[in-house]
């Protein structure tokens, strides 16, 4: 309960006050600068007579947010020839612009063949290892490409990094000769 004489400050704001006139909802405050201004009540809150206002600074929230670098130097070095992982998203949308007329079945065989191509040119090109974006849903086109994976003898298969991915993509490594 803001009563007359009550120190407050204003919620969304930083401005502070005491209470000069309580009417119904709307309560007017002197500000520390000598204004009066009128607030609704749920937009103040009371202080008690030794605490200090907090004002909340945006830029300083953000600031805290923000990912630090850790304080010392990667002396790994990495291989010239590291190159990133191919990801494949099977997601509809990502495959057709026009999806909203295809049935279940249309969708499912459109997004098994669009993998199985893109394991055959993973094979042809002798790339080491790729990644299916496949999604949670309710696991269907994950168990079709963990079925066709199966088929396959020279890969494995497994749930790419779920720090990167979460449940929603499949990891495919090539067991390759070197020749």
């Amino acid at each position: 309960m803001i009563n007359k004489g009550d120190k407050v400050t204003v919620l969304d704001d930083a401005i502070d006050g005491i209470v000069t006139e309580v009417n119904g909802n709307d309560i007017t405050i002197e500000t520390t600068d000598g204004f009066n201004l009128t607030f609704k009540r749920s937009e103040l809150l009371k202080m008690d007579q030794g605490e200090l206002p907090i004002h909340f600074n945006r830029n300083h929230i953000i600031a805290e947010k923000e990912i630090r670098k850790p304080n010392y130097i990667n002396t790994e070095k990495k291989s010239k020839k590291e190159v990133p992982v191919p990801e494949f998203d099977l997601h509809i949308e990502k495959l057709v612009k026009n999806y909203k007329s295809m049935s279940n079945y249309e969708i499912l065989t459109l997004q098994s063949e669009t993998a199985k191509r893109h394991i055959e040119f993973a094979i042809r090109n002798r790339i080491p290892k790729i990644v299916f974006i496949h999604g949670v849903g309710e696991g269907v086109l994950k168990s079709e490409l963990d079925f066709m994976l199966g088929r396959y003898d020279n890969l494995i298969f497994q749930e790419a990094n779920y720090q990167k991915y979460g449940q929603g993509a499949t990891e495919v490594i090539f067991k390759q000769n070197t020749k």
